[in-house]
């Protein structure tokens, strides 16, 4: 009966994202697909993108990391909080000034159309690699609750996600994703909020006492204070505001929909409005955290991090909290998906096909569109496959660490064209860029050899993408007609 329950769950999860597709879709152009017309609702924008920026390693993970190191994980979302202010008041107003659709665009215009395809490939290699491996994430946790159960194999059940992902994204695009978006963040945060509820009711303790328990079994400890560790707290501080002005401000999949609001002011809204929410969603994550933690202690259960909080639901509360929390992930999971194959659609269109610079027909580049999203739902697929086949899961942590790398680059990329007024001497010495992320692995992989015992942290983005600025300003010069500036 469970896996009825379960299955139907499933089916009607995806309708309801078809019924909002088409409902989004209806008169959609191929520029509807990109941008969304500008239309967008900030509010809606801004809501939708709680989910895109939570996927389902932060679902699962965040409440674990409660047990062993307290709220240390709340110095980078402070971190996160000061780059969305970054975001909205320094990248937001060069990509409405310009106009941008695809935000690599302001490559081009600064740096010459080398740097811009550049970009857009550090961005397309991030984004398959990294949608790819949630995506293995998210299939693999409903083949084990749903599809082993009534006999699907791993290979199908993969076919039916990847084409329900393609049949809910292929017409509308952007216009859909801020919708689908907003659906999927509402169940995650109510899946939150009710595993909270129901964990506290089992402990059987008011919430003053629950925070008096979890300050006393330091739980409740925010500041690192010890420069060797990998959480220092300047580590997580900086390292958090350059990753969210790198994987929000200079990452196409969630600057398209910032910049499908119709005017500057309305996306900068959205940003503040975000910043502040996220701020408030991830302290109730690490909230669920202690309260999983001490239910843990008072059962004297010993369960891993990553397992703490998918065991304690599915063992111990009832069997509709289980249906919950099972939608909440699948929807912390999928928009970080669909996101990603629209926005890699979008890219490739734009940056590597030149839909803005060449005559096309409407007709021809709907098709050509819509070849472009099944080739990269195609590719996911393989990926998945290949992932599985593995089977590793340090293959999966280095694949989102080579993932992470490349936003780097773009980081100095971006950097020196903002900050500086300097050109390139050649066009092709964006390709030495690629030299950053190289040696910030290979620092990485060597740091207990070279630092003992100093960790390496989120510090690796800011060296990389300072790596980019210094190898961009050593070959270039001094110029009064910077385009951009």
């Amino acid at each position: 009966m469970e896996n009825v329950v379960l299955s139907a769950l499933l089916l009607v999860y995806f309708g309801v994202l078809f019924w909002i597709s088409n409902a989004t879709s209806k008169n959609a152009t191929t520029q509807s697909f990109f941008s969304g017309d500008r239309k967008s609702p900030w509010y809606l924008v801004a809501f939708g993108m709680i989910g895109t920026s939570l996927s389902g390693v932060t679902f699962i993970s965040v409440p674990g990391k409660v047990m062993s190191s307290g709220w240390h994980y709340y110095q980078l979302v402070l971190g996160f909080f000061l780059g969305y202010f970054a975001v909205a008041f320094v990248l937001l107003p060069i990509y409405y000034r310009m106009q941008l659709t695809s935000i690599y665009t302001y490559l081009e215009r600064r740096l010459g159309v080398d740097a811009y395809r550049w970009g857009a490939g550090y961005f397309i290699l991030s984004r398959c690699l990294g949608a790819t491996v949630r995506l293995y994430l998210v299939i693999n946790v409903l083949q084990l609750f749903i599809f082993e159960k009534i006999g699907i194999p791993f290979a199908l059940s993969t076919l039916i996600i990847i084409a329900m992902i393609v049949a809910y994204t292929l017409k509308g695009g952007v216009k859909t994703i801020v919708w689908t978006d907003t659906l999927q963040t509402s169940f995650m945060l109510l899946a939150l909020l009710v595993c909270v509820i129901s964990f506290q009711q089992k402990l059987g303790l008011g919430w003053s006492d629950i925070f008096t328990s979890m300050n006393s079994g330091n739980l409740l400890s925010i500041f690192e204070t010890n420069p060797l560790k990998g959480d220092y707290f300047w580590k997580h501080l900086l390292g958090g505001a350059f990753i969210s002005i790198a994987m929000t401000g200079l990452d196409q999949e969630m600057m398209q929909k910032n910049i499908s609001v119709k005017t500057l002011r309305d996306a900068q809204k959205n940003m503040v409005v975000f910043s502040f929410t996220l701020l408030f969603v991830n302290a109730l994550f690490l909230i669920l955290g202690g309260v999983l933690t001490l239910y843990a202690n008072q059962h004297g259960l010993h369960i891993a991090p990553d397992d703490l909080f998918p065991r304690l639901v599915q063992d111990y509360l009832p069997f509709g909290v289980f249906v919950l929390f099972i939608v909440g992930l699948i929807s912390a999971l999928f928009p970080s998906v669909d996101g990603a194959i629209t926005a890699l659609t979008a890219s490739y269109c734009i940056d590597v096909l030149g839909f803005d610079r060449l005559e096309r027909s409407e007709a021809e580049k709907k098709r050509i569109k819509q070849r472009v999203h099944l080739s990269f739902a195609l590719i996911f697929m393989v990926l998945v496959f290949i992932f599985k086949a593995l089977d590793n899961k340090s293959i999966v942590d280095l694949i989102f660490d080579i993932a992470a790398y490349t936003y780097g680059p773009l980081l100095g990329l971006f950097s020196f064209g903002i900050l500086t007024k300097r050109q390139l001497i050649s066009p092709k010495v964006v390709y030495l860029t690629l030299l950053s992320p190289l040696f910030c692995y290979g620092l990485k992989f060597y740091s207990s050899e070279l630092f003992g015992a100093y960790q390496i942290g989120n510090e690796m983005l800011i060296i990389n993408g300072l790596i980019t600025f210094i190898i961009l300003f050593v070959f270039s010069k001094n110029s009064t007609h910077a385009a951009a500036n």
